[in-house]
């Protein structure tokens, strides 16, 4: 292992005494360092529900977290789940579709979900952005979600017709509906992929809050 590597032979993985110590004994020494490390501790999984209306670019997104092409994506028939992984956490996202024929079953799906991920399009219709605000607040008053850390991304920010997330937050009235709520909003882009990453990366926190709060009662 290189000087810099994790466990290398750099001084802070020696103590003073042993840099005095024959080559071989130093060698062990940090041999033993390494070996005795053990595996590192399993990242917790959190299971999530991705909702949001047809075209608002739930899959591309999470195709793009989980490094896969985003080429020829269609709208989601049913649902679908992927496991998307963070540095301190695995997400099991069930994405469900945005059809009509399909958004009256949401409620079906919502049972264990631990938090959840709204996708908007920011540059839609005012109609398609009435019909998106109303099912954020159904979404948000859902006897199984409302008490769960909500990370809300307005989508499509690279558009020349996105409205800002201060101009979301305001038109969906997100202050006064999701007061005493775990929530976040954020624009992303399919082409920003780290900014979606961070924002993520505060649902995260979010859901370690909670189970935090939740293991003190």
């Amino acid at each position: 292992v290189g000087a810099g590597g994790q466990g290398g032979l750099s001084p802070e993985n020696l103590q003073v005494e042993d840099l005095d110590a024959p080559p071989e004994e130093i060698h062990f020494k940090c041999f033993r360092t390494l070996c005795c490390k053990g595996q590192p501790p399993p990242r917790p999984e959190y299971d999530l529900v991705c909702i949001g209306l047809t075209g608002s670019g739930k899959t591309s997104l999470l195709s793009r977290l989980c490094s896969e092409a985003t080429d020829n994506i269609g709208p989601t028939t049913g649902f679908s789940i992927k496991a998307v992984p963070f540095q301190n956490a695995i997400l099991n996202v069930k994405e469900l579709g945005g059809a009509d024929s399909i958004k009256k079953y949401w409620s079906r799906y919502y049972q264990g979900s631990q938090g959840v991920v709204f996708v908007l399009d920011s540059a839609s219709t005012d109609e398609d952005l009435e019909m998106a605000r109303t099912e954020l607040h159904s979404a948000l008053q859902h006897p199984q979600l409302c008490t769960l850390p909500f990370l809300i991304l307005a989508n499509h920010q690279d558009k020349p017709a996105a409205r800002t997330t201060q101009e979301i937050k305001k038109y969906f009235e997100l202050e006064p509906l999701a007061r005493g709520k775990s929530w976040i909003l954020e624009g992303s882009s399919v082409d920003n992929i780290d900014a979606v990453k961070r924002s993520f990366t505060q649902l995260i926190e979010l859901l370690e809050d909670k189970d935090q709060d939740t293991g003190r009662i």
